[in-house]
C-alpha cells in the first residue's frame, strides 16, 4: 500500500496567504495552532484576541488553567504580532470582534458582514447545533447563567436577522440558520 507524502506542517502553512488569525479565546484547543516550533505558524498574519483573555489566562484559576497554554500566544504578544482588544471592535471592514461571555469571563464571538449578509462564528459560546437551545450550556461554561443571557441576546439577533452561524466545535454542520424558536432552518 503507498501512503499519502506529508508535507511538514510548517511548509503546508506557508502556502497559504493568511494575514489576520483571531482567537475567540486562548484555551489550548481554539489558539494551539498559532505557533509552529516557536514561530508564529503565519509569519505575515496580525493575530487577535481580548485584553482581559489574555489577562485572564495569566491568572490560571485552578477551574480552568489547564485549559491555558502560555506558548500558544505569549511570542505573539511580546513580539507585537498578537493586538490585544479593550473593547468590541472593528479589525477590517466588515468583521467585528464582539465580547461574548459565558463560556468564560471574556471570550469573543466574530461577525462578518458582507454584502447584505452576517455570518458569525459563535464558538465556545454555542459550542455546538445542538447547544442552540439557550438554557443548555455546557458543563465547561464558567458562567452558565451569562452564558444563558448571551446566547438568548445573540440568537435572537440572528434568528430576527438571518445571520449564518457557525460553531466552534460541531462536527455535522458547518454553517446554519436558526428559527425564532432557536431551531434550525
Amino acid at each position: 500500500m503507498n501512503l499519502p507524502e506529508f508535507k511538514p506542517l510548517a511548509e503546508l502553512l506557508s502556502s497559504y496567504r493568511i494575514d489576520t488569525v483571531i482567537n475567540t479565546h486562548l484555551h489550548w484547543d481554539h489558539c494551539g495552532g498559532n505557533m509552529v516550533n516557536g514561530e508564529p505558524a503565519f509569519p505575515q498574519a496580525q493575530y487577535f484576541t481580548s485584553a482581559a483573555e489574555f489577562e485572564y489566562a495569566h491568572q490560571r484559576n485552578s477551574r480552568d488553567s489547564v485549559s491555558y497554554i502560555h506558548e500558544n500566544y505569549d511570542p505573539l504578544v511580546i513580539s507585537c504580532r498578537m493586538t490585544l482588544l479593550e473593547e468590541d471592535t472593528e479589525i477590517l471592514p466588515g468583521i467585528i470582534l464582539e465580547h461574548a461571555p459565558g463560556h468564560n469571563r471574556d471570550m469573543l464571538v466574530v461577525k462578518a458582514h458582507s454584502e447584505g449578509q452576517t455570518f458569525c462564528m459563535l464558538a465556545d459560546l454555542v459550542p455546538t447545533a445542538a447547544h442552540l437551545k439557550p438554557t443548555w450550556v455546557a458543563a465547561f461554561d464558567l458562567y452558565p447563567l451569562t452564558t444563558i443571557e448571551t446566547k438568548t441576546r445573540l440568537l435572537t439577533e440572528a434568528a430576527q436577522q438571518g445571520w449564518h452561524l457557525g460553531f466552534g466545535h460541531d462536527l455535522h454542520h458547518d454553517f446554519v440558520t436558526i428559527t425564532e424558536d432557536f431551531k434550525l432552518t
